[in-house]
């Protein structure tokens, strides 16, 4: 029950700190509205757990052996986040009815977490700390992963209602280009640990 309650831990400080996912469904969520966003919302919520499985269970022993993937990976994300970063913050202000532009597909924000940085490491994190090759590590794997389960639907939910409780201050477009310079600008700075490590990496 310790070892469970750890995981969790873990799990919901990882998941409600904030990250691409966060950062990216709260603006959705101020754009679009909260009925908008939940395509991209479940594409977080279920989309990650899968890649938890994924790695856990062996696509992180292919990065051990061919490590060149997971630094093409690292780096396409990177630059993918940046992209983002720019088209959030030069995005012309829309109606906070609902009307305008389009949120992230459940696929898109399914396949986002395979370059979103965060995700790698909390992935890469929880399965080093909390399995073990001698204690069964195919159910090790399902732990963690039921444990990021109940995390992820409440924190990232909180964003994303987050985002609807801002609209009253954003109706006013100038508002609404502060917050999406100030979002962009928090995205960037979700990623400066992982820039930094490439940049010394590659210098």
């Amino acid at each position: 029950m310790e070892y469970y309650f750890a995981i969790l831990l873990f799990a919901f400080t990882a998941t409600i700190t904030p990250g691409p996912n966060n950062v990216m469904i709260m603006t959705s969520g101020v754009n679009y509205g909260v009925r908008r966003s939940l395509p991209h919302f479940f594409g977080i919520c279920l989309g990650f757990p899968v890649m938890v499985i994924l790695v856990g269970l062996g696509i992180g022993a292919v990065f051990e052996r061919f490590p060149l993937v997971h630094e093409v990976i690292k780096v396409v994300g990177v630059a993918y986040l940046l992209y983002l970063s720019w088209r959030i913050a030069t995005s012309s202000p829309v109606s906070l009815e609902g009307g305008e532009g389009k949120p992230l597909t459940f696929w898109q924000a399914v396949l986002f977490q395979w370059v979103n940085p965060k995700a790698w490491v909390m992935v890469t994190g929880a399965v080093a700390a909390f399995t073990s090759v001698s204690n069964g590590i195919y159910f090790q794997v399902l732990l963690i992963t039921s444990a990021f389960v109940l995390a992820v639907f409440p924190c990232v939910a909180i964003w994303m209602t987050f985002g609807l409780g801002l609209k009253k201050l954003l109706k006013d477009p100038s508002h609404q280009r502060i917050f999406n310079v100030a979002m962009a600008v928090l995205l960037v700075s979700s990623i400066a640990p992982v820039i930094g490590e490439l940049v010394q990496t590659y210098s």
